[in-house]
């Protein structure tokens, strides 16, 4: 990720940002206010001069931070993506269905038969023509991302500062197995318990498998992720592979890596 400076011949400008909402609960969005310690800190250093949540408003004609929450559901959410990534000189995608397409991506199969199911006749004109989910990086490029459902507050900080002042920090792409190893938690597996943090991506800490809850993929796979190996260790430790690929889809619907596993 390079630095994200914006210069002009007599003085440095503040970063101008839009929060931009696709499909979602917004529950990403909200987590950004509950970084209270620092919010007012993250204010002074941005010009904040769109946010969908708090403002009927319409977005500015310029800026240079764009944060994404939520899938691409609709041509209109599609056309608005392209028209952000024209204008921002920097694309963020927040949460597991701006990265993912999260739960909406659980939509996917048969999605002309959710659609009558849901709405029937009553399909409102608003909603405009509705496409099969997917994560804001199959429409345009994104430069960065937090993940997870919902973020967390402070990783959402630390992406911002990154982005508005450049790092070379790599992004983790190991497993979340490996932070559980180091919190020293005992394994679910151990119990005959299914847990995605086989194949997860890391960067949340384990927090749910620390509070005794296991994994439920949230943050994706990850690329280093073993699939046919976490299959074969559902088979060591009595877990069954069957419902090892159904909680998959919930974070990883539109993943094409689980759509070739799946036709091995």
């Amino acid at each position: 990720m390079g630095a994200f400076s914006l210069i002009t011949d007599t003085e440095r400008r503040v970063p101008r940002v839009v929060v931009v909402g696709l499909a979602s609960c917004f529950g990403c969005q909200l987590q950004i206010t509950n970084a209270e310690q620092y919010l007012m800190q993250i204010l002074g250093q941005i010009d904040l001069q769109y946010w969908q949540l708090v403002t009927s408003e319409d977005m500015p004609d310029q800026y240079d931070v764009a944060i994404i929450e939520g899938a691409v559901t609709t041509r209109e959410s599609e056309e608005t993506c392209k028209a952000v990534r024209a204008k921002a000189a920097h694309v963020m995608a927040i949460g597991a269905c701006a990265t993912t397409a999260g739960v909406t991506g659980m939509a996917m199969p048969g999605l002309d038969g959710r659609i009558a199911e849901v709405y029937g006749d009553g399909l409102p004109d608003a909603s405009g023509e509705f496409i099969a989910p997917r994560p804001v990086s199959a429409v345009i490029p994104v430069d960065s991302e937090v993940r997870c459902c919902p973020i967390d507050p402070l990783d959402f900080v630390a992406m911002l500062q990154r982005a508005l002042f450049g790092s070379n920090r790599s992004l983790d792409t190991r497993t979340l197995c490996s932070d559980c190893k180091r919190n020293e938690t005992e394994c679910f597996y151990n119990s005959g318990t299914l847990c995605l943090g086989l194949v997860t991506r890391a960067g949340c800490g384990a927090r749910c498998v620390n509070l005794g809850r296991p994994c439920n993929g949230c943050a994706g796979l990850s690329p280093d992720a073993n699939l046919d190996a976490a299959r074969a260790a559902c088979d060591t430790y009595g877990v069954s592979r069957a419902d090892f690929d159904k909680a998959l889809e919930m974070f990883n619907q539109v993943n094409p890596v689980l759509a070739e596993s799946g036709d091995e």
